[in-house]
């Protein structure tokens, strides 16, 4: 029972998460997970989902939820991640479930990263469930904050997307901070995919020149809600439904919006690790605005996949990343605009018409004269729409969304300066989107030292001098007890003869009287009594106690009961 108690005790002591195991799903009030300990993590019940702190670069750490079945290391597939633009140290950092019900996530420093900003008078608890929710709860079951209610890029069965929640895509696959696209709810109360890039914002799903009711959308239904079930069948309020490829197989599924802005229905058995995709909002990822970046177009090869080209005069911003576009080469004086000339892409589209306004029934030498005489004017559209034999001159101030597609029936004329002008085979080169290479994201963040205040280092200082008195008080009086006992026992044993008047004998002295206690003459309740012969020759009688042990073995002479004894 004692030692039960004890090892309990010390576990308790010595491990302050004893209350959440690797194999736990829950973490009550008043622990913790650290990134130190591989260990602390959440898992559902069922085993598929687990929640801990996963690594995302060098050194930087995102509190998480992921798929752990099939079991993963480091390559797992997250589905929610806490704080993706401020990853925490691997020292030092914790997920802190306080007593007064807010759940907060501290880096090395013990500064805030991310918190759920909830409070409660009662117990609560952390608990991770088997469909991938991570749920703060109080003792009564009511839910104070969800992972659910917050969505990074993953929607999972049953999670619903609300007029309170969106999509946002991650930068790209190796870097999970906040990317450019967006699956949101808009004012119109339609389901759209939306990008939201360093410069412009547009919607590229549905096709924004779609009617709502040519697209089969009911905007009319103010409910905002969309979800998906176990099957794979997804439905909104906005009458947007589809089923996956597999559908009416129970399988793991996720709904992610991917870093090239197209969202898409995953699907695996559990125990492979190979996801399938089952759907996608987009077949061609050319008609994704911003993939490429600015100045630059997009097109499709059967073989090589998709490629991005700078256009004509321009170059590659960052090879290691195509949505910043491309740069010119040049300058364009607007004094002089008789220095500039185009050169024509065939089948190339910019979407957009940030000019506002386009001209109608124009000759193409008009529309070039309007864009060399603008200063701002990048280049200009000029198509035929449909069957008609009007055509239509369209200005660009910004050249983004470039697409090249031979079914697109127009050309576009980017305005470049007469020594730039080049062939249309050298215009055409570029370079596909490269997915393949990894960059690697690392926490470069300087923490402040908390500096002591001169009070503080005082008190530090007096709190040091007392212990150290106390220490010193404390050997001082255990000498002086040890002294005081040592003089005590020799001033009883000093006072037996002062007392009595008796002499006090050593066991040597008492043994050779005794002749080794040869002659027993009697015996009683504390010992036995033997004959003895001192050395002045008087006869003694000599008891040999019972009680005392070998090392405090001593023979009293007892000689008053005995006086007859002694001559």
């Amino acid at each position: 029972m004692d030692t039960q108690f004890l090892l309990t005790a010390f576990c308790l002591i010595m491990s302050p998460h004893i209350l959440c195991s690797a194999s736990d799903s829950v973490l009550r009030g008043g622990s913790s997970l650290s990134v130190e300990n591989p260990d602390d993590v959440l898992l559902s019940p069922n085993g598929v989902f687990s929640a801990g702190f996963y690594p995302v670069g060098e050194n930087a750490y995102s509190f998480s939820v992921w798929f752990s079945k099939p079991s993963c290391s480091d390559n797992c597939t997250v589905v929610w991640m806490a704080n993706r633009d401020f990853p925490v140290n691997g020292k030092g950092s914790e997920l802190l479930l306080l007593h007064t019900g807010n759940l907060i996530l501290t880096d090395a420093d013990k500064s805030t990263a991310w918190s759920t900003d909830t409070d409660s008078t009662i117990l609560v608890e952390l608990r991770l469930y088997n469909t991938g929710n991570l749920v703060l709860q109080d003792v009564k079951d009511d839910v104070m904050w969800q992972s659910f209610d917050s969505p990074t890029d993953t929607l999972l069965p049953l999670q619903p997307l609300t007029r309170h929640t969106q999509l946002v895509s991650a930068r790209s696959y190796t870097n999970y901070s906040t990317g450019f696209y967006k699956l949101i709810f808009d004012n119109s109360n339609l389901i759209r995919l939306i990008y939201d890039g360093p410069e412009v914002s547009s919607v590229y799903w549905p096709y924004p020149w779609l009617q709502d009711w040519e697209d089969d959308r009911f905007p009319y239904n103010s409910s905002r809600i969309a979800s998906y079930d176990l099957w794979g069948e997804f439905t909104s309020s906005d009458s947007l439904t589809f089923v996956s490829a597999d559908y009416g197989v129970r399988l793991q599924r996720r709904l992610t919006l991917d870093s090239d802005g197209n969202v898409r229905l995953y699907s695996r058995e559990e125990e492979s690790r190979t996801w399938v995709v089952s759907w996608q909002a987009r077949s061609q990822l050319c008609e994704i605005h911003g993939i490429c970046g600015p100045n630059s177009t997009c097109s499709y090869n059967p073989i090589s996949g998709n490629k991005c080209s700078c256009l004509p005069g321009y170059k590659i911003k960052n090879t290691a990343d195509w949505s910043y576009g491309c740069e010119p080469e040049f300058s364009l004086s607007c004094d002089n605009y008789s220095e500039a000339s185009f050169i024509k892409l065939e089948h190339v589209e910019f979407y957009g018409n940030d000019a506002g306004f386009y001209n109608q029934n124009v000759s193409l030498e008009m529309c070039k004269k309007f864009c060399l005489e603008s200063c701002n004017c990048r280049g200009f559209q000029y198509r035929y729409i449909g069957d008609t034999p009007v055509p239509y001159c369209y200005p660009k101030m910004l050249l983004m969304n470039g697409q090249h597609s031979p079914s697109f029936g127009g050309d576009f004329y980017v305005k470049v300066p007469k020594t730039f002008l080049f062939s249309d085979k050298e215009a055409d080169s570029g370079f596909g989107l490269d997915c393949s290479s990894e960059i690697v994201q690392s926490l470069d963040r300087a923490y402040t030292k908390i500096g002591e205040s001169g009070t503080l280092r005082a008190m530090l200082w007096l709190a040091c001098a007392l212990g150290g008195v106390e220490i010193l008080g404390v050997l001082f009086v255990w000498c002086f007890l040890i002294k005081s006992q040592k003089n005590s026992n020799e001033a009883t044993e000093n006072y037996h003869p002062a007392a009595t008047g008796f002499k006090r004998f050593s066991y040597s002295e008492l043994k050779k009287a005794s002749r080794n206690f040869s002659e027993e003459i009697g015996r009683g309740a504390g010992g036995i009594v033997y004959k003895g012969i001192l050395s002045d020759s008087r006869v003694a009688a000599i008891k040999k106690l019972n009680m005392l042990t070998k090392k405090q073995q001593t023979f009293w002479l007892k000689s008053a009961p005995l006086g007859g004894l002694i001559t």
